[in-house]
């Protein structure tokens, strides 16, 4: 057992040997988004830029195994954003990264999912180049595309929808969204994918309702996506906030709005891992 993971360690070091690495220098932040939860999940920049960084600043849904990949004298902090909890603000965690970039420290800025979808990644990056910090990005998988994967769910099939539609399930107040063209949506998107959308999930399937989306189109909620504790519920639009309350559902939850569940029935590779058997999809409708 010792050959063959000493094996593994060595060829991964000679992959992150082959893939040119970027230097990680001394008062850069870099920002990098740690997927949707899974570890083997990070991308080989990502983990190249914990191993070498002095301080990271992760979010809440970050996986703490990755934590591990650290060196053990680097400056761990937590800066998570949790509904309804004490949180540090967007602000904070502004200035917390240009001061760890003053010192003159490499920082690695770990974010859930892609820290440019839904993940404020945007909002840091603009403070520390307007602070004249140098920044680098690294993208991750986002959750409303991998989460959905792992549930056996495309978010784009051919057969399905040509369009494609990410929705945050609430606005800067934390309120449910209210600047969106819920009519335009409807008539326009042939799969809606929503983010951090179960606290209002309710508010937002009524107004795709009343907007023209049908009562019985194929919903799935993916909680906990991507991690082994992942729950899948599949429903109706008109169901599915009844669904999510009776079976306890929690964030973080991604949720699939669209025909493209229905592929569910024959690509959950998860379940048929464990034995399940796919079923046969009779033509969509």
């Amino acid at each position: 057992m010792d050959c063959v993971g000493n094996s593994h360690t060595s060829e991964l070091k000679r992959t992150l040997r082959l893939s040119t690495q970027p230097e990680f220098v001394p008062g850069l932040v870099w920002l990098i988004g740690a997927g949707p939860g899974d570890p083997g999940l990070m991308t080989l920049h990502g983990y190249h830029a914990l191993r070498a960084a002095d301080a990271v600043v992760y979010d809440a849904l970050v996986n703490p195994e990755m934590l591990e990949w650290c060196r053990s004298d680097a400056l761990l902090i937590f800066a998570g954003k949790r509904g309804g909890r004490p949180s540090p603000t967007q602000s904070d965690i502004s200035l917390k990264l240009i001061e760890l970039s003053r010192q003159g420290k490499r920082v690695a800025r770990l974010k859930g999912g892609d820290p440019f979808v839904f993940g404020r990644g945007g909002e840091e990056a603009l403070a520390l180049v307007k602070a004249g910090v140098q920044i680098r990005v690294t993208p991750g998988i986002t959750a409303g595309i991998g989460g959905l994967a792992y549930a056996g769910i495309p978010a784009t099939h051919r057969d399905t929808n040509q369009t494609l539609t990410f929705i945050t399930g609430h606005d800067q107040k934390g309120t449910s969204p209210g600047s969106i063209n819920w009519d335009g949506i409807a008539s326009g998107s042939h799969t809606i994918v929503l983010y951090m959308a179960i606290k209002h999930l309710r508010t937002i399937v009524d107004r795709l309702i009343a907007a023209g989306c049908r009562p019985d189109e194929p919903v799935a909620v993916v909680s906990n996506a991507t991690l082994h504790d992942q729950k899948v519920i599949e429903s109706t639009l008109d169901r599915v906030a009844d669904e999510v309350e009776c079976h306890d559902v929690s964030a973080p939850a991604v949720i699939c709005v669209g025909k493209n569940v229905l592929l569910r029935k024959a690509i959950d590779w998860i379940a048929q891992a464990k034995g399940a058997r796919p079923e046969s999809l009779e033509p969509l409708p």
